[in-house]
């Protein structure tokens, strides 16, 4: 085992062979790469000294000599894809996660205790205490999402300087800072695997990813057979009476697992707070709590009896609130998580098609979410762990 003096030499060596020149939060590399999201493949290799390139806007073209070895995902989708590719060693985790029962499923082992960076502002020592190689998350992300006034370019660069390059782009949603194109999540994914040089991981996900949307677009019955949907976010408090509507139509991988589905929901980004009597007037077929997956027991996994307690029972209990058609027919349903990444997304498309069409892809069960019988499977769970742990031959 190495001694500190030598792990630090060898923290230091490898710091050295990446080569992201310039200032990465002026204009020019802010602007850098927007014409790369989207095409099929923008990393540039030479033949000699193994170098090669990883793109993405914000943060531009970052050059490596060496595949990272550890990183930080401050988000969820960005941890997500690490470790879709194989990258779960490599984890220092800090920040805001999916469920750890979704990994479970396919042989992740996730921390149980994960450190907040956010503790009074951005906790700046808790980068250097990680010290990751590479920072997965949008640079402009510190500064400009509200978190913490006192925090601007300058601290981020201070980051970039003495810690780790940034590699990120905010595709949980468009924040008012984020002026610049927002990939979707496998072109975002596609950007990663350029980092981690794990070309042929991306490729499997994205077919098992694929084959099924195109499944469930085989199944999905016409247009006006289907169900009006109203979603509403986790915040909502339906023993207070009051509820926050949510649209599927905007930006980001938040609403992607709704997008799969072609689920329009039938409330609108501008109806503000909805009480009781103004859910009524819409009435829709079926309610899901965006981000109700969330809740969780002791043991980790999804708690359904509190999310009866928290969402069903006070709709029950209310004169009006009985009165809905989701309410009487026992249709209101937890949501995805917003933080998913393609592992998390395969999980969520999966439930969200069973929430909306149980004839079709069998019944929700609660009790036993996310466990799915085999025969209702919508992706293999074992072809995924085996693709997550190099295994990539058919």
């Amino acid at each position: 085992m190495r001694d500190a003096t030598e792990n630090a030499t060898a923290i230091l060596t490898r710091r050295e062979t990446l080569k992201y020149g310039g200032t990465i939060l002026t204009g020019s590399v802010l602007a850098g790469c927007s014409e790369l999201v989207g095409q099929e493949d923008t990393t540039e290799r030479t033949d000699t000294g193994g170098s090669y390139e990883a793109c993405l806007e914000p943060v531009g073209c970052l050059s490596f000599e060496d595949v990272p070895e550890t990183w930080m995902a401050i988000t969820g989708p960005w941890a997500d894809m690490a470790i879709a590719l194989g990258q779960r060693d490599g984890f220092k985790p800090a920040g805001w996660y999916a469920p750890s029962y979704f990994f479970d499923r396919v042989g992740v082992s996730m921390p149980s205790d994960v450190p907040s960076p956010l503790s009074n502002g951005w906790d700046k020592e808790l980068f250097y205490e990680l010290d990751p190689e590479v920072i997965l998350c949008d640079p402009n992300y510190f500064h400009g999402s509200g978190f913490d006034g006192s925090w601007d370019e300058s601290d981020t660069q201070e980051l970039v300087d003495t810690v780790a390059p940034f590699f990120g782009n905010n595709i949980v949603r468009r924040r008012e800072f984020h002026t610049y194109e927002l990939p979707s999540l496998y072109e975002a994914f596609d950007r990663l695997a350029d980092l981690f040089q794990e070309r042929e991981r991306y490729e499997a996900f994205a077919s098992i990813h694929d084959e099924m949307l195109a499944e469930i677009d085989s199944r999905l019955p016409a247009g006006s057979e289907r169900p009006e949907v109203g979603l509403v976010n986790f915040g909502s408090a339906p023993s207070e009476g009051t509820f926050a509507p949510m649209t599927t139509e905007g930006e980001g991988v938040e609403m992607k697992t709704y997008r799969n589905l072609e689920v329009e929901s039938t409330f609108t980004a501008d109806q503000g707070e909805l009480d009781y009597e103004s859910m009524l007037e819409i009435d829709p077929e079926i309610l899901i709590v965006h981000g109700g997956v969330r809740l969780t027991d002791d043991d980790g996994e999804y708690d359904a009896s509190a999310f009866h307690e928290q969402f069903v029972a006070p709709m029950e209990a209310d004169a009006v609130g009985s009165q809905l058609t989701a309410v009487a027919a026992r249709n209101i349903y937890p949501g995805a998580h917003f933080q998913q990444g393609p592992i998390v997304n395969l999980f969520q498309t999966e439930l969200t098609a069973r929430l909306l069409y149980p004839d079709e892809f069998g019944t929700f069960d609660p009790e036993n979410f996310p466990d799915v019988p085999a025969d209702e499977r919508l992706f293999d769970r074992q072809r995924v762990a085996d693709i997550i742990n190099g295994e990539i031959d058919q």
